[in-house]
This record gives C-alpha cells, sequence and structure tokens, in this order.
C-alpha cells in the first residue's frame, strides 16, 4: 500500500529503524546499538560505580530482572554477584533499577537519535500515516521494559512491541519468500 509504516528493529549489536511504503523502504539508519551496550553500559557502571566485576550474562540478567527504560515509580532491586576490582575477592552488590536505569542511558539514547533521525528524512505524507499508526519495535531488545513508553515521550509518536517480537523477523522473511514474485522490486 502507499501507506507509510515504521519498524524499529533492536537486537543485540545494532538498533535499525526504517520507514517502508509500497513494498520498498523509504528512509532507513541504523546505529551500533543493541542489547550488547545496554549490557556493556551496566558492567561498566558496577565497576565505576561499586567497583565490582561483572560478567555479560550476570548484565543480561540485571538488564532483563529489573531494567526499564524509565525509571520505576515502585523501584525494585536485585543481588548482584560478582569480583571486587579492588581485593579481588567475590562480593554482592544491591542493585536497585534506578541504578540499571542510569547506566542505560547513553545507549538508549543513540537508540531514541535513530528513530528522530528516520522520522526527520521521512516524507510528510507518511509521517502523518506513521503517527496514526505508531512505531512498530520487535527484536530481542525491544522487550526491554518501557523501552516503548520511553520511545512515545522522546518521538511523540505511540510506539509498541510486535506481537512475537523475537521471531516476527523471520516470519516476514518466511512470507516474502512465499510471495517473491511481490517483493521481487523490494529485494533489489
Amino acid at each position: 500500500e502507499s501507506s507509510g509504516n515504521m519498524i524499529l528493529y533492536i537486537v543485540g549489536g545494532s538498533a535499525e529503524a526504517a520507514v517502508i511504503a509500497l513494498g520498498g523502504v523509504v528512509v532507513h539508519k541504523s546505529v551500533r546499538v543493541g542489547g550488547t551496550k545496554l549490557d556493556e553500559s551496566i558492567i561498566d557502571y558496577a565497576r565505576r560505580t561499586h567497583s565490582l566485576i561483572i560478567g555479560d550474562q550476570t548484565a543480561e540478567a540485571v538488564k532483563i530482572k529489573i531494567g526499564s527504560a524509565t525509571k520505576l515509580a515502585r523501584e525494585e532491586s536485585m543481588n548482584v554477584k560478582g569480583r571486587d576490582s579492588v581485593t579481588g575477592l567475590p562480593r554482592t552488590v544491591v542493585f536497585t533499577s534506578n541504578d540499571v536505569y542510569q547506566a542505560m542511558q547513553k545507549p538508549l539514547t543513540q537508540i531514541v537519535g535513530v528513530v528522530k533521525a528516520v522520522l526527520e528524512e521521512t516524507p510528510p505524507e507518511l509521517s502523518s500515516d506513521i503517527i496514526d499508526k505508531g512505531i512498530v519495535m520487535s527484536g530481542g531488545t525491544s522487550t526491554l521494559r518501557n523501552l516503548d513508553t520511553l520511545l512515545t515521550k522522546e518521538v511523540g509518536v505511540p510506539a509498541y512491541v510486535a506481537e512475537d517480537p523475537l521471531f516476527c523477523v523471520v516470519k516476514g522473511t518466511g512470507k516474502a519468500i512465499e510471495n517473491i514474485d511481490t517483493y521481487r522490486r523490494a529485494l533489489r
């Protein structure tokens, strides 16, 4: 159709935003910031503020359990185990959801920035469609709590997580292959 749709696909290594219409990409931008950068920011924060060295899996567990793209009304906490960077001995520190929120600010700002950059280049006719339909978020990182709320607040366009965000890209690729003649122009 001639109406515009916007997708934000956020995975481990990148965030890609695109506006599509008539079976093709109208505007596309990407940034090398995704779930992995969010994890790295938590690791850096633990080292800087608590002198605690934690690994990737611990950082991801913290992000999933108490992470949020916005400040929570009711703060949550979690015991985080790691190695003290001064003594080298094991230690446990209590992390709060506010700690994780602060840690993730820089990468989240970059993700919001790529969405804004795409919207700035989107033709006005398609912008009105996007305002009506909203921004669809997919990929594992799109499941970060309140990321849709952050985007809606910062961009002024409703954002929501796609149904089955981890697999919707694969399902869409399957549909494109099933209808290869229709999508041949977009694939070139």
